[in-house]
C-alpha cells in the first residue's frame, strides 16, 4: 500500500489553525500595531482559504536583534482580509526551536517595538493569526516589521513570513 508523506510545516499549521477556532469564535480580534480596522467578530472563527509564502532568510547565528521587514500589497480588485504571520522552522533533522531561545518583537504604529508570543508544534515556531487579522483594501500594501533576537544558541533553522488570506 502506498504512503504519503505530510510536509511537518503543513501539518503543523493545519494542526495549529484548528487549534485557535474554538477560542477564536468567543473574542473579538486584537487590533495589529501597524493595521486598518479590525475584521468583525463574526469572521474570525474561519480558517484561512491560502497562504502567500515571502522571501524566507536563515536564522541569525549571534545574539544581536535582527529586523525582519515584509510587505505585501493587495492587488486583488477587492478588499482582502489577511494576517501576517512569522515561521520559525527548524531542521529537518533537528534539533527542535524553542519559543525560550528567541525574542520576536514587531514595531507598532508608537513607534515602540513590543513583545510577539510565539506558539510552538513539531519544531516550527509560529505567531497567532487571529490577533493579527486586518482588512487590507484594494491596492494597499501592508508593510511589517518585526525584530528578532536568539537568546540561547547558535540557533539553526529559517524564518519564513508569509500572508494568511480569508475569504
Amino acid at each position: 500500500m502506498p504512503t504519503r508523506t505530510i510536509p511537518r510545516r503543513a501539518l503543523v499549521l493545519t494542526a495549529a489553525a484548528l487549534a485557535v477556532l474554538p477560542t477564536a469564535a468567543l473574542t473579538a480580534p486584537a487590533q495589529a500595531a501597524s493595521a486598518p480596522p479590525t475584521v468583525p467578530a463574526a469572521t474570525t472563527a474561519a480558517a484561512p482559504v491560502g497562504f502567500v509564502d515571502l522571501p524566507d532568510s536563515a536564522l541569525p547565528t549571534d545574539r544581536a536583534p535582527h529586523r525582519i521587514t515584509f510587505r505585501y500589497r493587495n492587488d486583488a480588485p477587492t478588499d482582502q482580509t489577511v494576517a501576517p504571520q512569522i515561521l520559525l522552522e527548524s531542521p529537518q533533522q533537528g534539533p527542535f526551536l524553542s519559543p525560550s531561545d528567541f525574542r520576536l518583537e514587531m514595531l507598532g504604529t508608537d513607534g515602540r517595538w513590543r513583545t510577539v508570543p510565539l506558539g510552538s508544534q513539531t519544531g516550527t515556531l509560529y505567531t497567532g493569526l487571529i490577533p493579527a487579522k486586518i482588512v487590507l483594501h484594494s491596492g494597499h500594501t501592508l508593510t511589517e516589521s518585526y525584530r528578532l533576537t536568539v537568546l540561547h544558541g547558535p540557533a539553526q533553522g529559517t524564518i519564513e513570513p508569509r500572508i494568511a488570506i480569508y475569504a
